[in-house]
């Protein structure tokens, strides 16, 4: 028996909506202006972010034509200078002016801060208004710091810079003998490591402390993300840091610690940072610049401090070693 076969039935063609066709010519009037506007608004980003490198270039000779430039906005006055000292070192102690507006409380706790010399320049702990010193003086707390130049003293360990902070805590507790505590102390990164080897040697001088970024103990940090724990491991710990202070005849230069730091985030080092600046020239130049003029100020470590940081370095990767 033979089934039936359906008959085909032709579809219509269905024409594009009139609205569709407007659409489309629209868009062939409108390329020609897209392209130029594109164009012309990539160029204008280019020559600002060309021109944002130029004054980082000339900042940098700036820099360099007068050794390190500290970045701190405060005004300070000179307290104490380290190079005077038993055991010279490159640390002065300064007393941080406070901004107009502010009151301070001579009864409140001074604020030390101690800036941190892992081969930037000078002035981080205060080149923002949002900061350790900035948010001391909302709070009425008279400000001191310990600033730092860009050669050591001769014979500098890390010991002596630790014993200057000591007897600057002793100086600003003789200068504040109605405040209702000992010194409030601050120190970020190498620093922090500065600070608590004061507090070793003098815990009668110093009061609370917060160390940041300046780990004590083997096991701090995030295992798979300290990159330069593990290319200490893989280069033999720190018996680079010994040469490169031999090849430089007793000095490190610190832009290799400047390096290390860059090397930990490749992509913005060489490529995020960068792009940020050309997409938003107008938002981002101030910033970029200011951050840049502490970034590439590079200083020198004696390599009797390296050393004993490499020696620390070494014994918490050891230790860490043992405990896995």
């Amino acid at each position: 028996m033979n089934e039936a076969v359906a008959p085909i039935i032709p579809l219509p063609v269905l024409s594009p909506p009139k609205t569709l066709e407007e659409l489309s010519g629209q868009i062939g009037k409108l390329t020609p202006t897209a392209l130029n506007e594109y164009v012309r608004d990539f160029w204008q980003r280019s020559v600002l972010f060309l021109d944002i490198l130029r004054q980082r270039g000339n900042q940098r000779e700036e820099m360099v034509a007068r050794r390190a430039i500290s970045v701190l906005i405060y005004e300070s006055e000179l307290v104490m200078r380290g190079d005077e000292l038993p055991h010279r070192v490159n640390y002065s102690l300064l007393r941080i002016i406070p901004p107009d507006g502010i009151e301070i409380d001579d009864r409140k706790r001074p604020v030390f801060v101690i800036d941190p010399r892992a081969g930037q320049g000078p002035g981080i702990g205060g080149f923002k208004q949002l900061s350790e010193i900035g948010e001391a003086f909302k709070a009425g707390h008279p400000v001191y710091f310990a600033g730092f130049t860009d050669l050591p003293a001769q014979g500098q360990r890390v010991e002596d810079v630790a014993r200057a902070h000591t007897i600057f805590l002793d100086k600003i507790a003789e200068l504040h003998p109605e405040a209702l505590g000992k010194p409030f102390v601050f120190g970020n990164c190498q620093a922090g490591w500065h600070a608590m080897m004061a507090a070793c040697m003098r815990p009668d001088v110093v009061g609370p402390m917060v160390i940041a970024g300046a780990p004590l103990s083997y096991w701090a940090g995030v295992r798979g993300k300290n990159a330069m724990r593990y290319l200490g491991g893989w280069f033999g710990g720190s018996w680079l840091d010994r040469m490169m202070s031999d090849v430089g005849n007793g000095l490190f230069d610190a832009a290799w610690l400047v390096g290390n730091f860059d090397n930990l985030n490749p992509a913005n080092t060489f490529w995020t940072k960068q792009y940020n600046v050309w997409a938003n020239p107008e938002q981002e130049q101030t910033r970029y610049l200011q951050f840049e003029k502490w970034w590439g100020d590079f200083v020198v470590l004696r390599g009797e401090e390296m050393q004993c940081m490499g020696t620390l370095f070494d014994l918490i990767v050891l230790l860490r070693a043992l405990s896995s």
